[in-house]
């Protein structure tokens, strides 16, 4: 099968859209190209060139294909729709029943035609986040200007070009063309397939690649921070972008001036990343005094020149940097809260100084439930917002918290408090450390449930298809925060105390309990864990204490894992089958059973089992010693075994299929009792 390559050569692509770039050419040729059924694809990306190769067919047969078209009684309106539709005319209808039947005749295709009739249209309507214009007067739009397109069968030029009607296309044909790297191998050179145009863009200082350049960069940079007892701060998405900056990665590294090394380390961390794209060094642990980086071309002088141009941007940089940290600390942070009403938080919710308040009065509440000070909680959380009216976070948003803590620790104020303003965001993601002590704990749990109530009163709630206020992610740091931590609270009171605060008190609560207990089970889903348990202990009665509720989620789970656990859920729902029938025919089968009408021994055992299994079930959840609990649900599997072997449910005699029906839907009683074992899957 021959070979289809494809190369779009343009100015630079920003670096966040080459991926997508790649991935997007893959999809939008597979689908226009899918009756050549193309495989082995695989995209290249890179600063100037989305690119890709597949094995597709020789050509496409001919096939044959019978439309069935209106009635035959339609109107004449219609059956000449359908015709336009199908390019055809009366004379090649035929009759078949009452419809009209049109015989299409695809004819076949050789690739190289097929491939070019759809690759005009597909690169015109390419689905670049942000599109240009560029020169002359044609509307053809591409992230950057497309300068060449490479487009070869087995070597051979597709040939097709991008004029439409009036539209030039900017003159654009295809070509066996490519070039190198701008600097270091100007010029054009010829392609014969995609494995010889990977060697020679390598010979012409150009990786295709993406993935070994990112792990060139890494592996680099690392060599030159060791060579100077330092190592790289880890940044993938850092590296990633870096990755999508050079096409020749040459790591270099260099020294940072004295003056600023007393600057905090995540300033001089953030600045760099975000204005120089270097990556920061440590050295036992502290900052160190050098950077590493990586250069698009190989230099006469080994880099030299290269190095102090660089150290010198980063002096004025850090000189920046220097001005906001001393402009900053001449104010104490409590002087900044008066600032903080003219910052707007959400038009509906208020300024950043009313959260604020808000903030610091449940963080008091958390604390005295979870044994930290109320006092210094409540002080942290008045504090936490202060930050955002500093020079230095005006600069540089990604240390809102931690540059509040830098002032907190300057101005005197408690350790904790300190700590807390620096956690407060805590867990920003999946793999982000939690806060640890438990001042800050509640800190981050006020700040996270406030704007969890806050939105959902406001009826701003996550919908399938965006969460602008990334109240999934606030849900998700609440549990993980208790569960980690394992803290004893009531989410239900704390919500009620977080909404009270908000412009709906009283509201109804339901749906936003729903909302974190549902977060929950999609964490333990992704954990692998059995959700559909949470989901059967749910069942039983929504438990607002996390760590009780997944207590209680491990009991049983760990009961089902268990010979009598597995017989036990199939004796459940052969009586919850059995009752389910019957109820949609006499209604519910709740009442009390009749001692009297017990005729066999299995029924008597089953009934003595569960009148003692009732309140000890009871007495061990109230105790919330769930292994108990589901210990003695497990002894109803030997008795219900035996009833469902001896005894006929269904009795002719009305009163004994009654009684009989009653015994079982206690039995299910009792069992729901701990979880709603009909919500277990499988």
């Amino acid at each position: 099968m021959p070979e289809f390559f494809l190369e779009l050569f343009s100015e630079e692509i920003p670096a966040r859209m080459q991926a997508r770039g790649a991935e997007d050419l893959v999809r939008l040729v597979g689908d226009a190209l899918a009756a050549l059924n193309p495989t082995g694809t695989r995209a290249f990306a890179g600063p100037r060139r989305i690119a890709m190769v597949a094995t597709v067919a020789a050509g496409v047969a001919e096939s044959r294909s019978a439309e069935r078209g209106p009635r035959r009684s339609a109107p004449a309106q219609a059956v000449d729709g359908f015709l336009r539709k199908h390019g055809a005319t009366r004379e090649d209808l035929r009759e078949e029943g009452e419809f009209w039947i049109l015989d299409k005749v695809t004819p076949g295709a050789e690739a190289a035609r097929v491939i070019a009739a759809v690759m005009p249209g597909l690169l015109r309507r390419f689905p670049w986040p942000k599109s240009m214009r560029w020169g002359g007067t044609s509307g053809f739009t591409w992230v950057r200007p497309l300068r060449r397109i490479t487009c070869l069968l087995d070597g051979a030029v597709v040939a097709f070009d991008l004029r439409d009607g009036t539209d030039d296309g900017h003159g654009l044909t295809s070509s066996n063309l490519s070039e190198g790297h701008r600097f270091l191998s100007p010029g054009e050179f010829t392609v014969t397939s995609r494995a010889q145009w990977q060697e020679e863009l390598r010979r012409r200082h150009v990786i295709v690649d993406a993935a070994e350049r990112r792990t060139l960069i890494a592996d680099g940079v690392t060599a030159q921070a060791a060579e100077a007892g330092c190592a790289v701060v880890d940044d993938p998405g850092l590296l990633d972008e870096v990755a999508g900056l050079v096409e020749w990665p040459v790591p270099l590294l260099g020294r940072i001036d004295d003056a600023y090394m007393d600057l905090p380390a995540e300033v001089m961390q953030v600045s760099m990343r975000v204005n120089q794209r270097y990556f920061a060094l440590r050295k036992d642990g502290k900052a160190a005094a050098h950077f590493a980086f990586a250069a698009n071309i190989v230099a006469r002088d080994g880099g030299v020149a290269i190095v102090a141009g660089n150290e010198r941007v980063l002096r004025a940089r850090f000189a920046d940097a220097r001005h906001f940290w001393d402009l900053d600390r001449a104010a104490r942070l409590e002087s900044r809260l008066p600032a903080l009403d003219g910052v707007t938080f959400h038009a509906k919710l208020g300024t950043q100084g009313q959260r604020a308040a808000r903030i610091a009065a449940l963080a008091a509440d958390i604390a005295r439930l979870i044994g930290a000070d109320p006092g210094l909680a409540e002080q942290a959380g008045r504090l936490a917002k202060a930050d955002l009216t500093t020079g230095m976070v005006g600069e540089f948003p990604e240390l809102q918290g931690v540059m509040g803590s830098y002032y907190a620790r300057h101005d005197g104020l408690d350790s904790a408090v300190a700590d807390a303003i620096a956690q407060h965001y805590a867990p920003r993601g999946p793999s982000d450390p939690i806060p640890t002590a438990k001042v800050a704990m509640a800190v981050a749990l006020a700040d996270k449930l406030d704007t969890l109530a806050g939105f959902f009163a406001v009826g701003e709630k996550p919908t399938g298809s965006g969460d602008p206020y990334a109240l999934r992610r606030a849900a998700l740091g609440v549990i993980r925060i208790i569960r980690d931590s394992a803290l004893r609270l009531a989410l239900r009171p704390l919500l009620e105390a977080a909404d009270g605060r908000h412009l709906a008190p009283g509201r109804d609560l339901d749906d936003l309990l729903g909302f974190l207990i549902e977060r929950l089970r999609v964490q333990l889903r992704a954990e692998g864990a059995r959700h559909d348990v949470l989901a059967a202990v749910l069942g039983a009665g929504l438990d607002d204490d996390l760590v009780r509720l997944l207590a209680r989620t491990d009991a049983v789970a760990a009961m089902l894992g268990t010979e009598d656990g597995a017989n036990l859920l199939a004796g459940y729902r052969r009586a919850a089958n059995i009752l389910r029938i019957e109820e949609k025919r006499d209604g519910p089968h709740g009442r009390p059973v009749d001692a009297s009408l017990l005729r066999l021994a299995e029924e008597s055992a089953l009934a003595e089992v569960l009148d003692r299994a009732d309140p000890s079930v009871r007495a061990a959840l109230a105790a919330q010693n769930f292994p108990t609990a589901v210990a003695r649900l497990a002894a109803l599997r030997p008795p219900l075994d035996a009833f469902f072997e001896k005894v006929t449910v269904n009795d002719a005699d009305p009163a004994l299929r009654s009684n009989r029906l009653a015994l079982l839907a206690r039995a299910r009683a009792v069992m729901n009792l701990v979880a709603d074992f009909s919500k277990i899957e499988g």
